[in-house]
């Protein structure tokens, strides 16, 4: 047994170090090539710089790579044992599948414990050194003090967020004007903004228009519409900053205290003090407790992605060795070509929930974990019926 043991940990500890290196490389391809190499060509960076943001990308894919590489694995390995009858050669010998499979199940509890690092921290940060090094090189100063998709706080007595920016063009603008550390007294909505630099005055002009401005407080509410709004924006204070990670590129501890400081936003503090209150104000606040549950379900399905994504692993492995034996070929395009599939599947989920993450009525966040639930129940069932040999 321990010389069974040892051979298949071998082989497939073997086969995992090449896939993950050969999806190590498609993924940083499609991942980079698009950026420092036009950056390249045009003399923006040094040869020396592209190798550094390519260091930077590695542990970023490899949340993606160690997983289909372990998939891979398993069929490639298992395919081969199968098809070579040394299978058969060990059951003749009284032993059953699961004992003899049990030391890679262990191996891909192992790759799990590394896919949770690099899902929940190291990937993330190596992933925002690599924008940030990218972000350098283009000298994109100006348009990174509001980015899209980011909550910003480095302006005092503001939070402010964006759905797109396109050099400087603004869409679905939010912005709220805080009281406090956490009530927000006034809220504006704009369909659309321009970032203007002012720099002899070191500040950032934003021009909103088709604005809806909403105030509320303890001598009245009220509402009002303005077809352009302008506000000066001091740099002093956000010069020296780091950028704020986009919520897709956070740690888990980002993500968590992100998730905390919007469910700490106090968006209708004053309403309930209030006691003359227009439907109208009343609808439009309604309407703005809504989107802060839309604000807080990304963080929310962020955070159950990264957790969920890393037991993909374990449900791979739990699937790729009954389907190895199954196909019972030799053939690396077979099982490569499986292995694509079951990826694509798994990968549906994923994006299923990134789809519905601006509807938290349909509970996105647990629409992660089917992909899991689903591997590894029909692995289990296909573990057994190999191994009765069904």
């Amino acid at each position: 047994m321990k010389t069974l043991h040892k051979y298949l940990v071998g082989q497939v500890g073997a086969t995992l170090l090449l896939t993950v290196a050969v999806f190590t490389a498609v993924l940083l391809v499609g991942n980079a090539l698009r950026e420092i190499l036009t950056l390249l060509a045009s003399s923006h960076v040094s040869p020396l710089l592209m190798v550094k943001a390519f260091v930077y990308l590695i542990p970023f894919v490899w949340v993606f790579a160690l997983p289909m590489g372990m998939l891979t694995a398993t069929l490639l390995v298992f395919g081969r044992f199968s098809a070579d009858q040394e299978l058969t050669a060990a059951r003749a010998s009284g032993i059953s599948l699961i004992s003899l499979v049990m030391p890679v199940l262990l191996l891909s509890l192992f790759c799990c414990t590394l896919s949770a690092w690099f899902n929940m921290d190291l990937g993330p940060r190596c992933r925002v050194a690599y924008i940030q090094l990218i972000q350098d090189v283009k000298s994109e100063l100006v348009n990174a003090q509001i980015p899209e998709g980011r909550f910003i706080r480095d302006f005092p007595g503001y939070i402010f967020y964006t759905e797109k920016n396109n050099g400087g063009k603004l869409e679905n603008v939010m912005i709220y004007r805080l009281q406090n550390e956490t009530n927000v007294d006034t809220t504006v909505r704009a369909v659309r903004g321009e970032l203007k630099p002012d720099r002899a005055n070191n500040q950032l002009v934003l021009d909103l228009y088709d604005a809806r401005i909403i105030k509320v407080g303890d001598g009245g509410n009220s509402i009002y519409s303005s077809p352009t709004l302008s506000l000066n924006l001091s740099l002093n204070a956000v010069t020296n900053k780091v950028v704020k990670p986009k919520i897709s590129d956070m740690t888990f501890l980002q993500l968590r205290q992100e998730l905390r400081n919007l469910e700490n936003l106090n968006v209708a503090a004053t309403l309930t003090t209030t006691t003359n209150v227009s439907a109208e104000l009343k609808a439009q606040m309604a309407v703005l407790q809504r989107q802060q549950k839309d604000f807080v379900e990304p963080v929310r399905v962020a955070m159950h992605r990264e957790v969920a994504f890393s037991f993909a692993c374990f449900g791979f492995t739990l699937v790729g060795i009954p389907l190895g034996i199954r196909v019972h070929r030799r053939e690396t395009n077979i099982g490569i070509a499986i292995a694509l599939g079951l990826v694509v599947v798994y990968y549906a989920f994923i994006m299923l929930a990134a789809s519905l993450s601006g509807r938290p009525e349909f509970y996105p966040h647990l629409i992660l974990w089917l992909p899991n639930f689903l591997f590894q129940a029909v692995g289990a069932v296909l573990l057994w019926r190999a191994n009765k040999g069904i």
